[in-house]
C-alpha cells in the first residue's frame, strides 16, 4: 500500500476511535498529530521522542484525553481507548497504541516497523 492509501486509511480509523470514545463518555482535543521533520530531529535530540516519528508522515495523532469536564493525563486513563484502537488494525495493517510503550495518549499505524 502506497503511503497516501495509508494515510487515509489511518485518518478513517481515527474517525472510528473518536466515534468510539464519545460513545464511552470521553471527549477529546487533538494534541500533535503532524510533526515537522525539524521538529521530530529537537525532540529526538531532547529525548523526547524519535526523529524518524509516524507523527510526521501524518501517521500518528496524540490525543488530549477528558472525562465529565477533567483533563485525564495518566497512560491507564487511556487504556480502553488503546484496546479499542489495537483491535482495528490488522495483520497487513496494524495500529499501535503508545500506551504499550509509555506514552498513553499516542495512536498510529505501524509503518516500517515504526509506532
Amino acid at each position: 500500500m502506497k503511503l497516501g492509501d495509508l494515510q487515509r486509511r489511518f485518518t478513517m480509523l481515527i474517525a472510528e476511535l473518536i466515534a468510539h470514545a464519545y460513545m464511552e463518555g470521553y471527549a477529546l482535543t487533538f494534541g500533535e498529530a503532524y510533526r515537522p521533520k525539524e521538529t521530530a530531529e529537537l525532540y529526538a535530540e531532547q529525548g523526547r521522542g524519535s526523529k524518524n516519528s509516524n507523527h510526521c508522515c501524518r501517521l500518528a495523532v496524540d490525543f488530549n484525553l477528558f472525562r465529565n469536564g477533567k483533563y485525564l493525563t495518566a497512560t491507564e486513563d487511556y487504556t480502553r481507548l488503546g484496546e479499542f484502537w489495537e483491535q482495528l488494525g490488522t495483520d497487513e495493517y496494524p495500529t499501535a497504541w503508545g500506551g504499550r510503550f509509555s506514552d498513553g495518549n499516542h495512536f498510529s499505524m505501524v509503518y516500517r516497523g515504526r509506532k
